[in-house]
């Protein structure tokens, strides 16, 4: 394990060195450091297994922000399933290698358990307003309070000016500015777009999990989303949601979970098209025990 505070080269031929933490107590002086200058401080939260998706977080970080911080840390109150969380790929050292390339304006923060939880491992409860009720709130109890509680720990310690998150988990991206708002937290949410493998699956972790088969049919997820978009307004919710679970019925690789259209403010399902207002699909796919999220915008 790489010792706090050390400036690593992780590659001998290049210029670039990265600092990277596993506690809070190394990095601090750091961020006070930043702080006194005046310097910005952009946070991109990971649970590690990076991919292009992460890069192009962090790239969009370092555009508006002079230092920015990548955390690492696989949080486990927000699985519901204890399976789930002992198989999520954590890859640290991999990781490192994969951000060496930005040079020394990323900080890497692995930290301890001690330093997110230091009073256990545990959830604060949040009322969302609702939102937490909603689609991943309704199949994985327990989840946002799990999310919430690991960022309101994160943003209290680290501060930042803007903090930085994928589309692809739009729910959670609603749930971070709520909560942003009921802790009156100084931090600018900023949602990016979503990355997409060349064949149309949203970037995930989670995908380096599945096999040949299911590569080959994952494509069918966005697939289905855009043919969504394209009947969204000639054809109601229900007509839609009865055609996607039709299409996953006939599916080898894939089963449905859940397919929603609803309000992007409050994440209710749409029951009346209304104007000004935007909506969006939601879909989450099982392919064996790896489950897969994805959305998108329909107006």
């Amino acid at each position: 394990m790489q010792i706090d505070g050390i400036i690593l080269s992780l590659h001998p031929v290049s210029k670039n060195k990265m600092h990277i933490f596993t506690s809070f107590k190394a990095l601090e002086p750091v961020l006070k450091s930043s702080k006194s200058n005046n310097k910005t401080i952009g946070f991109v939260p990971t649970m590690g297994a990076l991919h292009k998706g992460h890069l192009s977080l962090i790239q969009l970080a370092l555009e508006s922000n002079d230092v920015v911080i990548v955390s690492v840390f696989v949080n486990p109150t927000q699985f519901n399933n204890q399976e789930d969380f002992n198989n999520y790929p954590r890859t640290v050292n991999e990781d490192v290698s994969l951000l060496t390339g930005f040079g020394n304006k990323v900080l890497v923060y692995v930290p301890e358990v001690s330093d997110i939880y230091p009073n256990g491992i545990k959830s604060e409860h949040f009322e969302f307003g609702g939102i937490e009720n909603e689609m991943e709130g309704k199949f994985r109890p327990g989840h946002f309070d799990g999310v919430g509680t690991v960022l309101k720990s994160f943003f209290n310690l680290l501060k930042p000016d803007n903090a930085y998150f994928g589309k692809k988990d739009f729910q959670q991206l609603q749930i971070v500015r709520r909560l942003v708002t009921i802790e009156n937290l100084d931090v600018n949410i900023v949602g990016c777009p979503i990355l997409r493998e060349t064949s149309g699956l949203a970037m995930s972790s989670r995908n380096r999990r599945l096999n040949h088969k299911q590569l080959e049919e994952s494509p069918l997820i966005f697939s289905v989303l855009k043919q969504v978009k394209k009947d969204f307004g000639t054809k109601n919710a229900n007509q839609l949601a009865q055609w996607v679970g039709e299409v996953f019925e006939n599916a080898s690789e894939l089963s449905l979970e859940y397919f929603e259209i609803a309000e992007e403010e409050t994440l209710k399902p749409l029951e009346t098209i209304e104007k000004n207002k935007k909506y969006r699909a939601f879909i989450a796919v099982f392919a064996g025990e790896i489950r897969l999220i994805d959305n998108i915008a329909l107006n």
